[in-house]
């Protein structure tokens, strides 16, 4: 991962957590590595392999992206989004205003943006789901961080089991993979503005009931397991919690990375069909432990000198973590798609892979540029504005 560590910080308002911003920072990174394969190859996420990079080498950098962040950084994602939710009880305890229809508010706002994301730009979006579980979380607000860790781990079972018995049940009725949409993607990708736009705006509501199944549950177990961290303050101060992460390291690294060799293995080689389903459902149930130990790793380093200036280069790309979210998925629509220069399918994996410190490098400068004049990024500051209904300031003022 290609990062900018500097020794002078952005401004960051005292009331956030640095290493949590830092932390969806390199969250953001993990996704924008799996998100560029959505635009790029326009045989990701289907039962077959892109014919036109074959080799041995394009199979390997798959193999890597499937291994190392597939089904792992929207986990990451969906932690500190539920760590968050506990940030916003307090602000709005802070500012003294009601906190349910306050989140009410902000899930309505995110819902409309996620929509029009999905709509314009990214019909695979997260948005939306993430404004609809969000309602969920809300209404378990009450509940106590060791509950919260119970669901959450039910959940994570629960979602692995059912996904491994699919895939021995796909297996045992020789059920073949399903037809791929490749040559439409490639078609309107590859065509103009409107057909870039009629396929993300068509495909986004099989797309959103996809996500459903596929990531859902799983996104819904994190946000009670970074509820139950955020509640008990986890990484305001992580020192209490050193013995913990430690186990989790030792245990949950290897397990997680046993489990996303599978996933990877499938994915990269043996894609659609009974064999890749019941991988699915191996990292379903060890990817947890796998972004765990992503967290842990990070929390721990940001706690020693060149930890610290790795935290601050992250952190402001986190502080604006929704404009930079949106960012990405227009600089790959002006790279990829009708758009702009229509590179679908013209780049090879390595190049693709390439790519991603590239653009992330841009987004953690202009990141930093742009905090150094404002409280907010331009998506959050519409965000807070329908938060708080009312009209926050646009310049950081001093």
């Amino acid at each position: 991962m290609s990062l900018r560590a500097g020794t002078v910080s952005a401004p960051v308002a005292p009331d956030r957590l640095r290493n949590v911003d830092a932390l969806r920072g390199f969250a953001l990174f993990g996704i924008l590595a799996v998100n560029i394969w959505a635009f790029a190859d326009p045989y990701y996420a289907s039962p077959e392999s892109n014919p036109a990079f074959d080799s041995g080498l394009d199979h390997v950098v798959r193999f890597t992206v499937s291994l190392l962040f597939e089904t792992k950084f929207y986990l990451l994602f969906s932690f500190l989004f539920g760590y968050s939710f506990t940030l916003q009880m307090a602000a709005a305890e802070r500012a003294g205003t009601a906190f349910l229809p306050r989140m009410l508010r902000r899930q309505s706002g995110l819902l409309a943006i996620g929509l029009l994301h999905g709509a314009v730009l990214y019909y695979g979006e997260i948005l939306s789901t993430y404004a609809i579980l969000g309602l969920i979380l809300l209404a378990c607000r009450h509940i106590s961080p060791r509950r919260a860790v119970q669901i959450g781990v039910g959940l994570v079972v629960a979602v692995g089991v059912v996904w491994m018995l699919l895939g021995l049940l796909t297996l045992a009725e020789g059920g073949g993979a399903a037809a791929s949409d490749a040559a439409v993607k490639l078609t309107a990708f590859g065509g103009d503005a409107a057909a870039t736009l009629g396929f993300h705006s068509g495909h986004l509501p099989e797309t959103i009931s996809a996500l459903v199944a596929l990531q859902a549950p799983s996104a819904m177990a994190m946000f009670f397991l970074g509820f139950a961290a955020g509640r008990v303050q986890a990484f305001a101060d992580p020192d209490r919690f050193r013995p913990l992460m430690r186990r989790i390291l030792v245990f949950g690294l290897p397990v997680g990375l046993i489990g996303a060799l599978a996933y990877a293995l499938a994915a990269a080689y043996a894609p659609g069909g009974g064999v890749e389903t019941f991988a699915f459902g191996l990292g379903q149930l060890t990817a947890p432990l796998l972004t765990a130990s992503y967290v842990v790793a990070g929390v721990m380093l940001f706690r020693t000198a060149p930890g610290r200036r790795i935290e601050s280069a992250l952190a402001p790309m986190g502080t604006i973590a929704l404009t930079n979210y949106l960012l990405q998925s227009l600089v790959l629509g002006v790279l990829f798609t009708g758009y702009g220069f229509g590179l679908i399918d013209r780049m090879p994996p390595l190049a693709v892979l390439a790519a991603v410190p590239v653009i992330f490098g841009i987004q953690l400068v202009l990141s930093r540029w742009w905090l150094r004049g404002h409280r907010y990024g331009p998506a959050e500051w519409a965000l807070r504005a329908i938060t708080i209904a009312g009209i926050p300031p646009w310049r950081r003022r001093g």
